[in-house]
């Protein structure tokens, strides 16, 4: 959430960064018209009621004296109706400001392009030279077929398109590539694993922001009012939701694995073939609670940790940054790290690492001390894909397959298949 105090005495300035965004800046001058009537009428209220506050003594110093203090009375019965309906004024307007307030995405930082995806920069071209085949590479889902790894014919049958069964070793790549990149962060990049629960209630995707822009995306249950986890993000964001972080503890980092659910509603029939694009995936989320002067930094190690994943994975990436437009709501910058997958001959999103500032921070109402009584501050939150399953799992198929259609398991999974070498068909 946006400081209101920041967006009184720096209006033209928060309004051209979300013009970067494309978003209506009528907004803010409707946010600033409730909130200088809201200020005039807390002002007029705290005069009133300083003026109650005197007038108690005098009428029992009047009474007292046996003097007359009518006059006094009714100035205080006045008072008192006043400062009742300036209660009721007031109370409508908070909420009224707080919702506009909660509705206005984050700033983005300075080196954001304008625009829209395709405003999208190039931070860095593929990291190694990508695989020149001497046969024609086969895309994921008939490699999967030929290997017996994963059925989405039967998934549908099971719950819709849109969802996968995987089968016999296929389940148990899924579960290696889980396990790697579990292992990977926690004894090499020093995260401490969090087993979060997959439904989050309505208070938490409120706090993590994406309520507001996310939630045609999520899957919801309507009688308990919980929502499923579409990545472990909003989760994280919550575990230290209304805490003071005490002095010292910061940076706290956090990884998590858990299956992701998403409607994908505005793709419909866009990149749907195999695990482009489905509604439940399995991805290991990383996350941090930083000092705000420390968030680049982290930024750009959560980028390297991510890539990490697919350096020992032997898949080619490479990063974008992400336009204002193409940045998520609660996001003030967003390097994209994308995988090679020549099957499909294109360049799959399998991780986004985001740097929140204090956006999620102010939401959620966590705050640290840098020293024992030293003045709250809000900490920067940050998150990455560490990485997301699916993508991942398509263009390791289609990277290291081979011309009869076997799969060359890469060095670094293979103690988490028993040692195996080679997906071949039975």
């Amino acid at each position: 959430m946006l400081d209101i105090r920041r967006i009184r005495t720096e209006t033209d300035t928060i309004k051209a960064n979300l013009s970067k965004r494309g978003e209506d800046v009528a907004k803010i001058d409707a946010l600033l018209a409730i909130d200088e009537t809201r200020r005039e009428k807390q002002t007029e209220w705290e005069g009133l009621r300083a003026e109650q506050n005197r007038l108690g003594p005098q009428i029992a110093a009047a009474k007292k004296a046996g003097e007359d203090a009518t006059a006094i009375l009714e100035r205080s019965g006045e008072l008192k109706a006043r400062l009742a309906s300036l209660d009721g004024e007031l109370k409508s307007l908070d909420p009224e400001q707080e919702a506009l307030l909660s509705k206005l995405p984050n700033l983005v930082l300075d080196d954001v392009p304008a625009g829209g995806e395709e405003c999208n920069a190039e931070l860095r071209g593929a990291n190694k030279p990508l695989r020149e085949f001497d046969f024609e590479p086969k895309a994921h889902w008939d490699l999967a077929a030929h290997l017996g790894l994963f059925d989405t014919e039967r998934g549908a049958k099971l719950s819709g398109s849109g969802f996968v069964l995987y089968t016999g070793v296929g389940a148990r790549l899924q579960r290696a590539l889980i396990n790697y990149m579990l292992d990977l962060h926690t004894t090499v990049h020093g995260y401490t694993e969090l087993g979060v629960p997959y439904l989050l209630t309505r208070e938490s995707v409120t706090a993590s922001g994406h309520i507001v822009k996310f939630a045609p995306e999520m899957y919801h249950d309507a009688e308990s009012d919980q929502f499923f986890v579409p990545t472990a993000e909003p989760a994280l964001v919550n575990v230290h939701r209304g805490e003071l972080l005490e002095p010292g503890v910061l940076p706290l980092k956090y990884v998590a694995h858990t299956p992701c659910w998403r409607r994908e509603a505005g793709a419909a029939g866009k990149d749907t073939r195999g695990l482009q694009r489905v509604h439940q995936f399995d991805k290991v989320e990383i996350f941090q609670y930083t000092l705000p002067e420390a968030s680049a930094a982290a930024q750009d190690e959560m980028v390297q940790q991510a890539c990490a994943v697919l350096d020992g994975l032997e898949i080619p990436h490479r990063l974008l940054l992400l336009a204002a437009g193409d940045t998520s709501f609660s996001m003030a910058r967003t390097i994209d790290i994308e995988a090679w997958a020549p099957g499909v001959g294109k360049w799959l999103e399998v991780s986004s690492a985001s740097d929140g500032t204090d956006f999620q921070a102010r939401r959620a109402n966590i705050r640290f001390r840098r020293e024992a009584g030293a003045k709250p501050e809000f900490p920067h939150l940050l998150n990455a894909s560490g990485t997301a399953l699916a993508r991942v799992y398509a263009a390791l198929l289609e990277t290291h397959q081979n011309a009869d259609g076997s799969v060359t398991i890469p060095a670094a999974l293979r103690p988490y298949l028993g040692g195996l070498e080679t997906l071949e068909p039975k």
